[in-house]
């Protein structure tokens, strides 16, 4: 019988560190086939990521997203994770489509911070309040529980709204002086022109880039790229994808060369000193759902035993 894990039934018996220790571990496997597919009636979207790992199996993340449907007070976006067993290829669960990106999208940015961020961080900046930003508040407060966070948005209400919702989260006003402040800088916006500037970087500091998954999108501008260590979770998923690195790399301010690892090499996710400023690009990617997705379930067998 197939399993069917709901978003709260999944959530009960996962965390933020085991997620990143799995995330760590399907990276020792051989490494991921993945693939994108697109049907399309007119406004309307149907998007298929499907990855395939030796050793951990397969999964495919559907979902429709229909523009129009917020007008008639039905979500834009449904979807769900089809995970298949490794050894028969036999269907082994269906698993909420929300529940998934929430987890592995945050998850795959705490993993490089983990790794990249100074152990003694105390002052972390959120940079966009929306879901993405509220579930990066849970993620790094896994890892740094006595860390003061901030958060600054575009619209000032929104981000007030936002501290509403969370004890302790203080709101910031002026972005240069936020950032100037943090060890950690988690950002999430839809900017397609850069919000943060490498002028305002200090050394020490940790730069988390989430929001741009366009050709066209970027967060942060030339002179960040040029001061910070560079790091991507998936060079297939980001250099010539994303803007955040695909426009640089075609201008020539940085070479490939200058993105030190993925994390196919993880290794290499190191700071080599405590003035180092680390950049790390989240690109996401089908083979980091297919690791949360084995992750999930596995992790709700366990509960049921």
């Amino acid at each position: 019988m197939t399993t069917i894990i709901s978003f709260d039934e999944g959530e009960k018996n996962i965390n933020w560190l085991g997620l990143t220790d799995a995330l760590a571990a399907g990276h020792s496997l051989p490494k991921a086939e993945i693939s994108d597919s697109f049907l399309y009636r007119g406004k309307d979207t149907l998007l298929q990521r499907q990855a395939w790992i030796d050793g951990l199996g397969i999964a495919v993340k559907s979902a429709t997203v229909f523009p129009d449907n917020p007008s008639q007070n039905v979500p834009m976006i449904h979807g769900a994770v089809t995970l298949f067993d490794d050894a028969h290829g036999i269907l082994s669960a269906l698993i909420d489509f929300h529940l998934v990106t929430k987890w592995k999208t945050a998850g795959d940015s705490l993993l490089a911070a983990r790794r990249l961020a100074r152990p003694d961080s105390s002052k972390i900046l959120i940079v966009g309040a929306g879901t993405v930003g509220r579930n990066l508040h849970a993620a790094y407060s896994a890892v740094f529980p006595d860390a003061e966070f901030t958060v600054w948005n575009r619209t000032q209400a929104n981000a007030e709204k936002m501290a509403s919702e969370i004890d302790g989260l203080k709101v910031a006003t002026n972005l240069e002086q936020a950032v100037g402040e943090a060890d950690i800088v988690t950002s999430a916006t839809m900017s397609t022109e850069p919000t943060l500037r490498g002028d305002w970087l200090r050394p020490g500091q940790h730069i988390d880039l989430i929001g741009a998954y366009r050709h066209d999108m970027r967060e942060i501008d030339n002179t960040a790229l040029t001061r910070a260590s560079l790091f991507v979770d998936s060079y297939d998923t980001t250099l010539d994808h994303i803007g955040e690195l695909k426009i640089p790399l075609a201008e020539g301010v940085i070479t490939r060369e200058d993105v030190l690892a993925d994390y196919y090499s993880l290794d290499r996710f190191t700071r080599t000193s405590d003035d180092q400023i680390t950049l790390f690009k989240n690109g996401g990617g089908a083979h980091l759902d297919l690791m949360t997705s084995r992750y999930i379930l596995d992790q709700w067998q366990a509960a049921q035993s």
